[in-house]
């Protein structure tokens, strides 16, 4: 067991290490090529409330996004459907359905399905600017597939594979990524947490497919030719998020967690979250965060300001105990999220466990 530790410990450092060169490899005047942006999306409803500035001590389905060693807290069965308005009056919306299941003693098997809606979208071209061919709709797809583990009762870890698709009709890109993450509790009433997790490590992607080919006459000739247009292979936008929690417990069951973390971004400004959540007896939770980053507080019409969030978060859970004696319950979650221009991000999700 002390070697298993030891191996701990170095991978951890190790990943403290060597991370942070492969993140900040990016520049941020690169950031137009980098693409799947919808990775850096969290779709939950619970983990949004507070900016995700619980990734150190997250539990649960929710740690398949924020951070998987999480998921190895799962005490039999969780499952979540979360629907997410994006960028209210935009008509994007996210749908995720995932559910997590331990197996063995100490292991936890995780599955999170995204999928981002833009509606149906009119076609142009040049000789119709103003649409009437008809209409497309972009599908964002990922597929995530996670184990987890406590290796001690201080000590969690695991990883997720992630299969990402992005497609129209006759154009399409797919890839594959990896992330992994590490808890580690501590402290008489195991109320300090930390965590880190390196996010969206995989090869580039490439966009293929008949929309980028066309017909035309080569000068000369008397019969068209078929032309493919070469698309360029972008990044994924790698993180790293180095995160701690401290947990303030108080009589009859009430505890306030005040949370932070540190993101750095490969292609966009790195980020500090600050967070804090109220419990009363796991049955009302109240939290709410704010996300700083360069060029935050700037107008949006500012070169400075690259993200339409304005920072701040704030989000409300009801969970109800369905049978005590197993500890089974079920959970209605909701976050909003600020934004410019828009009428914020609104999710709400249904969660049961069991």
């Amino acid at each position: 067991m002390k070697t298993l530790y030891r191996y701990l410990i170095i991978a951890a450092l190790t990943v403290a290490t060597i991370a942070p060169q492969l993140v900040l490899a990016g520049n941020k005047d690169r950031s137009g090529q980098a693409g799947a942006s919808e990775l850096l999306i969290n779709p939950w409803g619970r983990s949004t409330g507070w900016g995700n500035a619980g990734m150190a001590r997250i539990k649960g389905l929710e740690g398949i996004w924020g951070n998987v060693a999480g998921t190895a807290f799962t005490k039999k069965t969780e499952a979540i459907f979360a629907h997410t308005n994006w960028l209210k009056g935009s008509d994007v919306n996210i749908f995720a359905f995932g559910f997590t299941q331990k197996v063995g003693e100490t292991g936890a098997l995780g599955l999170g399905i995204m999928s981002m809606n833009f509606g149906e979208i009119p076609i142009t071209t040049a000789s119709y600017p103003d649409g009437g061919l008809g209409t497309f709709s972009p599908n964002l797809l990922n597929i995530n597939m996670s184990y987890a583990k406590a290796f001690s009762n201080s000590i969690y870890a695991g990883f997720v594979l992630k299969l990402i698709s992005e497609s129209i009709s006759d154009v399409s890109a797919q890839g594959v990524a990896i992330d992994a993450g590490i808890q580690y509790l501590t402290g008489e009433k195991e109320n300090i947490h930390f965590g880190i997790t390196l996010k969206n490590i995989g090869p580039t992607m490439k966009f293929s497919g008949d929309g980028l080919s066309l017909r035309a006459f080569i000068p000369g000739q008397e019969t068209q030719f078929t032309v493919e247009q070469r698309s360029e292979a972008f990044e994924l936008p790698t993180q790293l998020i180095i995160g701690t929690a401290y947990d303030f417990l108080f009589p009859d069951d009430y505890r306030f967690t005040l949370a932070g973390n540190f993101t750095s971004n490969s292609f966009t400004n790195d980020q500090i979250t600050i967070g804090g959540e109220f419990s009363l007896k796991d049955y009302v939770m109240l939290r709410a965060g704010y996300t700083y980053e360069d060029g935050i507080w700037n107008d949006i019409q500012e070169a400075e300001k690259i993200n339409v969030s304005k920072g701040l978060s704030a989000g409300i859970s009801v969970q109800v105990p369905l049978n005590k004696a197993n500890g089974s319950s079920f959970a209605i979650d909701y976050s909003y999220r600020d934004t410019d221009h828009f009428s914020g991000n609104h999710t709400i999700g249904a969660r049961i466990s069991f």
